[in-house]
């Protein structure tokens, strides 16, 4: 069974996002990305947050989790970068790159399929 921690904006995650609920959704229901994991199964293992801009202190908070999991022996075997960078950040690209860089597990950029269209439709 796959263990899922998913990396979003600070930013959003503190300010905009309502308790990350459309991530929390997607992957409760096996949505957008995380259909993948209907048939195999998977776990949530935690939401983190970028560290804020520019995305300095990701690879520290990455380090920080596993140190943190180390003694519950759960490890993440697969990350998601939420929308809130993948689609919005300016950082992006550089957050992604430390991320697939020192992660050592498979990075998959998406999470859920909720994106509206326009604000008033």
């Amino acid at each position: 069974m796959e263990k899922v921690l998913i990396i979003g904006c600070k930013r959003v995650m503190d300010d905009v996002c309502v308790a990350c609920s459309r991530c929390m959704v997607g992957f409760n229901r096996k949505e957008g990305d995380f259909e993948r994991y209907r048939e195999s199964g998977a776990e949530l293992i935690g939401m983190m947050g970028c560290g804020d801009c520019p995305g300095a202190g990701i690879v520290p908070r990455l380090v920080q989790m596993k140190t943190w999991n180390l003694p519950m022996n759960e490890q993440p075997t697969r990350i998601h970068i939420a929308p809130c960078i993948a689609d919005h950040c300016p950082y992006k690209e550089s957050i992604m790159a430390k991320i697939k860089a020192k992660a050592g597990i498979e990075v998959i950029v998406g999470t859920h399929p909720y994106i509206p269209e326009s604000v008033f439709s």
